[in-house]
């Protein structure tokens, strides 16, 4: 027999008397009164990312049951993935595409599951006497396995443009408003934070053993049971050790995870130092998550949209002087806030000095930004202070310039995902930014033409150039193109920045 939900229970609950409505558990509106009170949206961690892509999209309000009585299966409601969608198809804002109508029906099945999903309890030991057995108590304290109520999270892997973020940023917006411990993150972002909690913990343990990534998958778990990653991957040896284990005590935990990635977890960490003891977070992966593949052989991100002016090239003294009028045009809007110069943004125990800037919008050259030795935490950070950054004078970049290269893309990835507004002047046009062809450029491997062609890209697109020569760089190279000419689009510059 189907267990009946309690938001459509079969006979009236008692009516409380209002002062005794007002005692409910926060964020849950009390079924008894006849006035809904919406939960809030907001949420502690200071690295998850704004994950509202649409904000010129009306919302839609729709009434409770006049009953409660159980109710005749409708249409979907837009706080639901399937509703949003739909309705962001009536509105125009997407389009129908049957592939991505069942990637969809994906997220509403967990999102289903979700509404009655309620995570065990993890056993409080802040009553222990001193830091280090406490932190003993929670590593004997996590479970053997994940709860037999826990629905399995979801795995979305893919190339560039086939909709990724799109779909985590709509299933996080219509999470239902029972989850009231939630947190989405950019991956780059994710792993900073629990690099800086493992050190921290290895310090309070000192010389006295102990796993440190114990209790910061604790940690994680009481601060959230749904967590959504976007951009999901593994690069290097520090990060696929600590995931490993992460990953396996999180879940255990009753931490439901959703999580988008360019590769199937089978291509994780591929070639990768010690790669065989990342297996088992493979076979985690596969066993605990429904690994969905998401091309359908559109880029939904190169779909010809109206283009308006945020990227401007060649580099010339009309285009110098068009591009300054914007930035003196967005400044002068608020007489209180004047451009400084050379603001200080203090970081990761360094300074990044900003040439030119409001409170909300800053002006940088190319060279300040992707010619000095700064990290993607640089960049997170930067975009984190301002909505609006324009970037000036992005050079042809070759062989001679591949560092430089690496963290522009870095800078394009957390201004994407951070929905910052970029402006950018440039010697070329977009697809030619990364390019050394006519400096000695070798011919394309096999292996190489066979990622391209995985990827859809033309030799035209890399300049049949040695410059990536890895197949992350590869991925990361194409993601950056693609996310520029989003970027570059009427909807970007309509509702990107964050005020």
């Amino acid at each position: 027999m189907k267990p009946v939900r309690t938001i459509f229970a079969s006979t009236p609950p008692r009516r409380l008397p209002h002062s005794a409505a007002v005692h409910h558990r926060p964020g849950i509106s009390p079924l008894s009164t006849s006035r809904t009170i919406r939960p809030s949206k907001r949420f502690n961690s200071t690295l998850a990312v704004e994950a509202n892509p649409m904000r010129n999209v009306e919302q839609t309000m729709f009434g409770a049951p006049s009953s409660h009585l159980p109710q005749p299966r409708r249409k979907e409601s837009s706080t639901t993935p399937m509703g949003e969608y739909e309705k962001l198809i009536a509105t125009g804002v997407l389009r129908g595409d049957a592939h991505q109508t069942r990637i969809i029906q994906n997220l509403q099945d967990l999102h289903d599951k979700l509404v009655d999903y309620n995570p065990p309890k993890i056993p409080d030991v802040s009553s222990s006497t001193s830091l280090l057995s406490r932190l003993f108590t929670r590593e004997v304290q996590i479970p053997a396995a994940p709860p037999e109520t826990a629905p399995k999270g979801l795995y979305l892997y893919g190339d560039v443009g086939t909709g990724k973020t799109m779909l985590m940023d709509l299933f996080y917006k219509t999470l239902p408003p029972t989850i009231t411990r939630k947190r989405r993150v950019h991956f780059h972002a994710f792993m900073i934070d629990v690099h800086k909690r493992v050190h921290a913990a290895k310090i309070a343990m000192g010389f006295n053993g102990g796993d440190p990534i114990l209790p910061v998958a604790r940690d994680l778990a009481n601060e959230a049971y749904v967590l959504c990653f976007d951009e999901f991957q593994v690069t290097d040896i520090a990060d696929a050790m600590i995931l490993r284990r992460l990953l396996e005590s999180i879940v255990n935990y009753g931490v439901i995870c959703v999580m988008t990635s360019n590769r199937h977890p089978d291509d994780l960490y591929k070639n990768g130092i010690q790669r065989s003891s990342f297996i088992p977070a493979i076979e985690l992966l596969k066993s605990h998550f429904k690994v969905t593949d998401l091309d359908s052989g559109t880029d939904y991100r190169r779909i010809p949209r109206a283009l308006s002016h945020v990227y401007y090239d060649p580099i010339t003294p009309e285009n110098n002087s068009e591009i300054d009028k914007v930035f003196k045009s967005l400044t002068a809007s608020d007489p209180s806030d004047p451009p400084i110069h050379n603001r200080k943004l203090n970081t990761w125990g360094r300074t990044i000095v900003v040439p030119e800037s409001t409170s909300k919008i800053a002006k940088f050259r190319f060279h300040d930004l992707c010619g000095q030795p700064l990290s993607a935490a640089d960049y997170l950070e930067v975009t984190k202070n301002f909505g609006t950054v324009f970037l000036l004078d992005v050079p042809k970049m070759g062989m001679d310039s591949k560092d430089m290269a690496r963290r522009f893309i870095t800078f394009i990835d957390a201004c994407y995902e951070s929905k910052t507004k970029l402006f950018v002047t440039s010697e070329v046009p977009v697809f030619k930014v990364f390019s050394d062809e006519g400096s000695g450029s070798k011919p394309v491997s096999d292996h190489m033409r066979s990622v391209m062609d995985d990827l859809g890209l033309s030799d035209q697109t890399v300049g049949t150039s040695s410059m990536f020569t890895g197949e992350e760089e590869v991925f990361a190279f194409a993601r950056a193109c693609s996310r520029l000419v989003q970027m570059g689009s009427k909807e970007w510059a309509e509702t990107a920045g964050h005020d």
